[in-house]
């Protein structure tokens, strides 16, 4: 372990969840590590956390929870016998609320630096040769140097030249998460997971969205029949999708935004208050380091590394959403807990085959493994059960019950090949499939396993039954 004010065992480059990860599991492991970051809050003060914590995740599962409740109140509560009378909502709670839990959690991690003994370091890093770091704040600079680099610098929201973003009218999803008001009328482009979510938020508290994804299926990542029943919910929460539909401009005119965009051969108007693009992540791979240094990209401008993050320069490391895999905080926690263990000598690994997927609208969706398309286009044989929440006695009493658990299992091995949920807390659920695919389970030993009852896991339960047809709380399949 190094001692020098100057020299560290691990420099870390961003502290968002797969930095900030890294630098404390290096620092666990024994090693003197440095995270440096340059992201700093409205009061221009360090902020720890990257886009999840300040401008992503939290903030936007925040709002969520908030819209949630507001449109449960509105619409749900009268079935439990709660009525309310002149039901209103704050944005600018809901708002001071998000920026409270934001400020906790960004403060939680400064601590656990503190605890952990990791050097925070203000500013922007440029790697240079010979493992040197330069730190530029402001008018101040400083350069610091170490046997290890970790490159977590993260993504940022992908601008489109159709789209051009204009203050508080054109907007990206960090944007999207600050109004102080409801918009009449809001544009989504791209039906992805941020630009539902988003929508998902607005369209509860009033707004009227339309959202333009120019993919003919509607999430093409997710299994097939899954999304196609998400869909008709979010169809009949007033959520207006159009698939096949490509933005060819936008222009703010007299305080609004209008919308030129293509379906099919033809071409269609469109006139909304506020305009949020959301088609999409790109890595932060600009000006990280010295072109001397020559770390490889690869053909869609990741950061090129090896199964260990290790980058093609002896020593320096990519992880998280700057190198290839699905931009998900999670993956690039684990990443960054792989590779601290590697720089110590342990061994370790991430099983890229298990990485949960998870949209947190309502009903929640959910997935990991293989999709039925995906098993379809490889020839390999499987078999699928299904259960509704519909027949779930929790789901009922919680009056939650639309959706579906799928589990998808090998013909010949029974191995669970792919899990996927569209329905309550399914973000919770999924992690029970997750566990039991990285201990190689089958779909017989999720359907011989005791699930407590009432509850919502018993949909998981049941669908590992309707795999070889054996479901109790639903009629068998004709054989």
């Amino acid at each position: 372990m190094t001692t020098n004010n100057n020299h560290f065992d691990v420099i870390v480059i961003g502290a968002g969840p797969a930095g900030y990860v890294a630098a404390i599991r290096c620092a666990q492991l024994g090693l003197n590590t440095a995270c440096v970051d340059d992201w700093k809050d409205d009061d221009n003060k360090p902020s720890l956390g990257g886009t999840c914590l300040n401008v992503g995740c939290i903030p936007s599962k925040t709002l969520l929870e908030s819209s949630e409740k507001y449109a449960q109140s509105l619409n749900d509560f009268k079935a439990h016998g709660i009525n309310f009378e002149n039901i209103s909502f704050d944005v600018s709670a809901m708002q001071a609320r998000k920026n409270k839990i934001v400020s906790e959690l960004t403060g939680g991690i400064k601590q656990l630096f503190k605890a952990n003994k990791v050097t925070h370091l203000v500013g922007r890093a440029f790697i240079k040769p010979d493992h040197h770091v330069e730190i530029t704040d402001g008018d101040e600079k400083q350069t610091i140097t170490a046997e290890n680099i970790i490159i977590a610098t993260g993504s940022s929201s992908v601008e489109i030249s159709s789209a051009p973003l204009t203050d508080n009218k054109i907007v990206d999803s960090s944007g999207a998460l600050a109004f102080d008001q409801v918009p009449e009328k809001i544009g989504v482009i791209g039906a992805g997971v941020i630009g539902l979510e988003l929508g998902s938020v607005w369209r509860r508290l009033g707004s009227e969205v339309v959202v333009l994804e120019a993919q003919d299926a509607f999430l093409p990542i997710a299994d097939q029949k899954i999304a196609k029943e998400a869909l008709r919910y979010f169809k009949k929460q007033g959520l207006d999708i159009w698939l096949s539909a490509r933005l060819l401009s936008a222009e703010v005119k007299k305080g609004k935004v209008e919308l030129n965009y293509q379906q099919g051969d033809k071409d269609h108007q469109l006139t909304v208050d506020k305009l949020i693009v959301a088609v999409g992540r790109s890595p932060n791979v600009k000006q990280v380091w010295d072109e001397s240094v020559d770390v490889l990209l690869d053909e869609r401008g990741f950061i090129n590394v090896n199964e260990q993050c290790e980058t093609n320069v002896p020593g320096v490391y990519a992880i998280g959403d700057v190198v290839r895999g699905p931009m998900l905080a999670h993956k690039g926690s684990e990443e960054g807990v792989m590779v601290a263990e590697l720089i110590v000598g342990r061994q370790k690994e991430v099983n890229y085959d298990l990485i949960p997927s998870v949209v947190y609208t309502h009903p929640e969706i959910a997935w990991v493994g293989k999709t039925e398309q995906e098993l379809k286009a490889s020839g390999i044989g499987y078999n699928a059960g299904a259960f509704p929440f519909a027949a779930s006695g929790r789901a009922k009493a919680l009056g939650d019950a639309a959706g579906t658990v799928k589990i998808l299992a090998d013909a010949e091995t029974d191995r669970i090949l792919g899990v996927h949920i569209v329905g309550p807390q399914a973000s919770e659920l999924i992690a029970q499939a997750v566990i039991a695919m990285e201990l190689s389970a089958s779909s017989e030993d999720l359907a011989l396993t005791m699930f407590a009852h009432p509850s919502l896991s018993e949909a998981v339960h049941e669908a590992a039954l309707a795999v070889s047809n054996e479901a109790i709380h639903i009629p068998p399949r004709r054989r």
